[in-house]
């Protein structure tokens, strides 16, 4: 089965100031960036490459405005770089409505071959990266009390085991009991927490870190017998972001066909 048609915008967003990490490329962050501002908002995209980053701010800029769209490099494992884009995104356009966690490292090894770096590295940037930057949303959105919503972007591997992926899937986890946690308290200043457990979406950094055997494999799990395209799990992102959710929060959606 192919993709279904792209969906055009319906101003879902329009009037909010939203920040997305690791939102350079074409994957997710990238996809939720461009659908954010088909729906209306603002965007502050941030990454931890800086060439890429320019370029895919350059490309919507010319595309949507450069109004409604800025830049600023962040590595999430760093708290300054993270206090500096939220400090820049208030800065900026005066106001902060939504935030999507999306930065996120992967990475294949047995457990028994595993190093502590490659465990603490993917933990640091995942789960850390979510955790420091959740942190900054709710200080900024709990200080300003005129609500908003944080989605993070969590995996099917959180709940599901899968060889090689011990310390992904860990991260995953941690990053959906996060979600959960923050809800509960955030709920007392009106911001909603919700997260987004995508199965398998294929984007060019995905296809260099995993074999075309395992990729060939894990579509082959899914229901519709291919991928989902990043866009279409931004559009459950928009979804979260918007009113159409109002009354979800603690929530982890998972965007998947997979059936095992």
């Amino acid at each position: 089965m192919s993709a279904p048609d792209y969906l055009p915008g319906h101003g879902l967003l329009t009037g909010r100031t939203a920040v997305v990490t690791a939102a350079a490329g074409a994957g997710i962050g990238g996809a939720t960036a461009r659908r954010f501002l088909e729906e209306g908002a603002r965007v502050v995209i941030s990454d931890a490459h800086a060439r890429r980053l320019k370029e895919s701010a350059h490309a919507l800029a010319e595309e949507f405005g450069a109004d409604r769209v800025t830049a600023l490099t962040c590595d999430v494992t760093d708290e300054e770089q993270v206090r500096a884009l939220f400090a820049h995104a208030e800065r900026t356009h005066g106001r902060l409505d939504v935030v999507v966690n999306n930065a996120g490292l992967g990475g294949t090894a047995e457990l028994t071959e595993m190093t502590d770096d490659q465990w603490t590295k993917i933990l640091d940037v995942t789960l850390n990266g979510t955790f420091r930057c959740t942190r900054a949303a709710l200080r900024s959105l709990k200080a300003a009390g005129t609500g908003g919503v944080v989605v993070n972007n969590a995996s099917v591997v959180g709940w599901r085991a899968q060889r090689g992926q011990a310390h992904y899937a860990a991260a995953k986890a941690g990053v959906m009991a996060l979600t959960r946690c923050a809800a509960l308290e955030a709920a007392d200043y009106g911001v909603r927490v919700n997260a987004v457990a995508p199965s398998l979406a294929m984007h060019p950094h995905l296809a260099k870190v995993a074999s075309p055997e395992l990729l060939a494999e894990l579509t082959e799990k899914e229901a519709f017998g291919r991928y989902a395209e990043p866009w279409e799990i931004a559009n459950v992102i928009v979804f979260l972001a918007s009113g159409y959710s109002s009354y979800m929060t603690g929530e982890v959606v998972a965007v998947s066909s997979q059936h095992a």
